[in-house]
């Protein structure tokens, strides 16, 4: 398994200058945006830009996505047409509320697409957006809005939409999802203290607006040097107890390995980029 990205850049798209700074950045993901960050009167041009660019796209880079404008809407109408031909790893959908709509979006376009609920009526419907189309690879929050829309005042009134997005994302076989923005760009360590609480809640990387914060990402969302030892000593158990025909097993110290143990660990070396197989014929199992 491949680690998914730990960081989701934004950059204007009509800013060619930091488009280019954040292809060279480390970000893992850069998102070409084409809503928000761009103004009304420069929708064209910023669609133009963002065409050039995945036309000379360097493989070597990062991947690449695209937000569009809110569909429907003129500005998305052009947006889609013009990223339906190109090569581009996916679409961000902002304000995902219809499941037609994603439909529409899907066949339009044959792109994979993050769907973004920033609304009540999109965190309502988010089981049905989530398998609303084959080609929704992926589900996830944009806290700012919603927090406006849901009238919540302060950051921890969205931890249980946190958590339901979580659920929802792995319910339809999607991947975790990856954590909205944190908008304080000068704010380092309440970055970190918040990418914790997410890499907790079963979040696995985050958007961000600044380069200066992906390193923070980066280091909260991959397990340490002694959570991928502890993983490992945990495969190693299981794979004995494998050999000597048990399904679980207490290991040397003292920890139980069962087959739900086991699949914890898998998922920490996964996302360390270090994964070790599942032991052969390891019974399947949840708790």
């Amino acid at each position: 398994m491949t680690r998914p990205p730990r960081s989701w850049l934004y950059v204007p798209g009509h800013r060619t200058e930091r488009v280019a700074k954040a292809l060279d950045s480390r970000a893992e993901a850069v998102v070409l945006d084409l809503e928000d960050a761009v103004p009304p009167q420069q929708k064209d041009s910023a669609r133009a830009a963002v065409v050039a660019t995945l036309a000379d796209r360097n493989y070597g880079g990062p991947a690449l996505w695209v937000r569009c404008n809110a569909f429907p809407g003129p500005w998305a109408e052009a947006d889609l047409d013009a990223l339906a031909g190109l090569d581009v790893d996916g679409i961000r959908v902002p304000r995902a509320e219809d499941p037609a709509a994603v439909r529409q979006i899907a066949e339009r376009t044959g792109k994979p697409l993050q769907l973004i609920l920033e609304s009540a009526r999109g965190l309502a419907r988010a089981e049905n957006l989530a398998t609303a189309h084959p080609r929704v690879a992926g589900i996830g929050l944009g806290e700012a809005d919603l927090s406006a829309d849901l009238r919540v005042p302060s950051v921890s009134g969205l931890d249980w939409a946190r958590g339901w997005v979580v659920v929802v994302a792995r319910a339809a076989g999607l991947p975790s999802p990856v954590q909205s923005v944190w908008t304080d760009v000068g704010d380092l360590e309440g970055l970190r203290a918040s990418c914790e609480r997410g890499r907790a809640d079963g979040f696995v990387g985050r958007s961000v607006v600044h380069p200066k914060q992906i390193p923070v990402v980066h280091d909260v969302f991959t397990p340490s040097a002694e959570e991928v030892d502890s993983a490992r000593a945990v495969l190693a158990a299981a794979n004995r107890a494998v050999a000597n025909g048990e399904a679980a097993v207490l290991d040397d110290a003292g920890r139980f390995i069962d087959p739900a143990v086991v699949a914890r660990a898998q998922v920490v070396l996964d996302l360390a980029d270090e994964p070790v197989p599942t032991p052969h014929g390891h019974p399947g199992g949840d708790r």
